[in-house]
């Protein structure tokens, strides 16, 4: 099956230069924009951010062009070597990197507001909407939005977002109301052994998921003054 870290979440160490990234680790910065900012003020804290990051991996002065892939997926065409990914989560950001490896991450708060069983009725695998509605109602968001992360994370790391199909990753829900294993992926996603979920959780009130397909590699984790 899938590596799954659920049980541990890394602190995120705090870091004003920005470490090299080796070829075997992913990076995974946390940026805490203002409160009161708005998003057009969040986004361009972010796209700052972004910059910056890509600059220091690629050992270059100015920050490339970054478009996006036909499904919205980030990339700079400049760097072909370097994949990264993002989330945001109101004025909360996570974002990842990693060297010739794709990647997805995803970030949600605690308290969205969402219809969690029209959702999962509608759009997870039949097994995971049960195991949903089988949950006490106090456990049963916090673990809609573990599954929700750990679905987009790899849903952004195939590249293509929501259009591959919610249902097609299926996931397992242990008895304590835990995200467990990756059960089923879609065939022309791989095998569900091929690919590593690591639980991030940056600060008290969200919770996040790194996804890719491919060997086992060390997450290092950090924090961005904004």
């Amino acid at each position: 099956m899938a590596s799954m870290d659920v049980l541990n979440t890394t602190a995120f160490e705090p870091r004003a230069m920005v470490p090299p990234l080796a070829a075997d680790e992913i990076h995974v910065w946390f940026l805490a924009v203002d409160a009161e900012c708005g998003p057009r003020e969040i986004g361009a804290a972010t796209r700052t951010a972004l910059e910056r990051l890509l600059c220091a991996y690629a050992n270059r002065a100015r920050p490339p062009a970054i478009e996006r892939g036909v499904h919205g997926k980030p990339f700079a065409p400049e760097l072909p070597e370097l994949d990264f990914n993002l989330s945001h989560a109101g004025p909360h950001v996570l974002l990842a990197f990693a060297r010739e490896q794709a990647i997805g991450i995803d970030l949600e708060r605690c308290d969205r507001r969402l219809s969690l069983d029209d959702i999962a009725r509608r759009f997870f695998a039949a097994s995971e909407a049960q195991g949903l509605a089988r949950l006490p109602p106090a456990t049963q968001r916090a673990t809609f939005l573990r599954l929700w992360t750990h679905k987009e994370a790899v849903l952004k790391a195939i590249g293509t977002g929501l259009n591959f199909g919610l249902d097609r990753v299926e996931f397992a829900l242990d008895r304590d109301s835990e995200v467990g294993a990756l059960l089923h992926i879609a065939a022309e996603a791989g095998s569900a052994s091929e690919w590593n979920l690591h639980r991030i959780d940056p600060a008290p009130g969200l919770v996040g998921a790194l996804a890719w397909r491919g060997a086992a590699r060390s997450v290092r984790t950090f924090t961005l003054a904004s």
